[in-house]
Parts: structure tokens; C-alpha cells; sequence
């Protein structure tokens, strides 16, 4: 990987696992990664949504891992605060960061998965999530080869960026118990830290 992609996502946790033959970039909620060499994203989604993008020309991928789909507010101050956490951000931040090393928008393909029903209630926080992300690369011109969205499992996935490839797992109840307690746990931080303005209190 290049000096500039290290430095751009030096906070990403990275790891290495024998039965891969790529670096694994871990992203967590809010966060993204892109590489123009070969390497694997991973991440594990209860209701949030990630979207794989890929431009199979040049081999440029990259995923995010959004929460929630558009702040409450549109400030600028919230706008810079919350940035990848939503998906109105975390999709812009993905496509530009691909342009960036030379990916066309024209020619990305996208995989979007999550948004699991994991909490029980009235509303379906999961598929609110896929829906959004659907539409929005439906508006924005870029194909879709692949969704695996909704249900009542978390998953954890694998993107290769140079081929594309996927890897995907459905997690058992015990991980969804755990990711629903993680999912409010951040919720709660990001209504705290809207309401707080210019003061992440996380």
C-alpha cells in the first residue's frame, strides 16, 4: 500500500489471517477504507449498512460501515462532526476517495449488505438502512451486482478490493444480542454528541 493510503487510514485497525492472502483492513461504524493495492475490508453489520465499491478496471475498491442513513440536522458543524457515520457522508467519502486513485464513477460496482433486523420494536432501523443505500446508488447511476440485506442476522463480511470478491457469514443469535448492545451504545454517543454541537463526547 502506498505511503499516502497509510497515512490516510492509519487509525484502521489491520490484521493478518493465514487462510487469506491479503492484509484485512477492520472497520468499525462510522468508518471506511479504500486501497488501490490488493487488500481485504472486513466488518460485522447488525442493522448498519456497508456498500462494497469497486472500479474492476483500475482494481480501486473500498467499503464503508454506516449506522444511520442522514443526521437530524444539517449544519455544517454536524456535517464535519458525524462525517462517515451517516450514510449520506460515508457514501460520498467512499466514492471519492476511489476517484481519488483513479477510479471512474461510471464504471463502480456496488455490493451492499446488512441491515438485519436485530432489535425488536415497531420499527425496522435495518431495513430503513438498505433501503436508503439502494436508492441512493439507484440515483447516482451505479449498478448494483450484488445485495444481501434485511432478515434477522448479523453478517460479517469480507471484500476483496482487487477482485471484488465477497466473503459473507450469518452470525447466530448470541453475536446479534452482542451487536444490538454495541449498535445503542453508538446511537446514544452520536444523539449526545449532536446535541452537544462542536463537542464529540465519545
Amino acid at each position: 500500500m502506498g505511503s499516502n493510503a497509510l497515512m490516510e487510514f492509519g487509525h484502521i485497525r489491520r490484521m493478518r489471517d493465514r487462510r487469506f492472502p491479503h492484509e484485512i483492513a477492520v472497520i468499525m461504524p462510522g468508518e471506511y477504507f479504500v486501497s488501490a493495492t490488493p487488500m481485504i475490508v472486513s466488518t460485522v453489520l447488525g442493522s448498519c449498512v456497508s456498500v462494497c465499491l469497486r472500479d474492476p478496471l483500475v482494481g480501486v475498491g473500498g467499503m464503508n460501515h454506516f449506522i444511520l442513513t442522514e443526521p437530524s440536522s444539517h449544519s455544517s458543524a454536524d456535517a464535519w462532526i458525524e462525517s462517515g457515520r451517516y450514510g449520506s457522508y460515508a457514501m460520498e467519502l467512499l466514492i471519492n476517495e476511489i476517484l481519488k486513485r483513479g477510479g471512474r464513477k461510471p464504471r463502480l460496482e456496488a455490493k451492499v449488505f446488512g441491515g438485519g433486523r436485530i432489535y425488536q420494536g415497531a420499527t425496522d432501523i435495518g431495513a430503513r438502512n438498505a433501503a436508503w443505500a439502494i436508492t441512493y446508488l439507484e440515483q447516482e447511476g451505479l449498478s448494483i451486482v450484488k445485495a444481501d440485506v434485511g432478515d434477522v442476522y448479523p453478517r460479517k463480511v469480507y471484500f476483496f478490493t482487487d477482485t471484488g470478491r465477497v466473503l459473507l457469514k450469518k452470525l447466530d443469535s448470541l453475536h446479534s444480542r452482542t451487536l444490538q448492545r454495541e449498535e445503542e451504545r453508538y446511537r446514544s454517543s452520536l444523539m449526545q454528541a449532536t446535541v452537544a454541537g462542536e463537542v464529540t463526547l465519545f
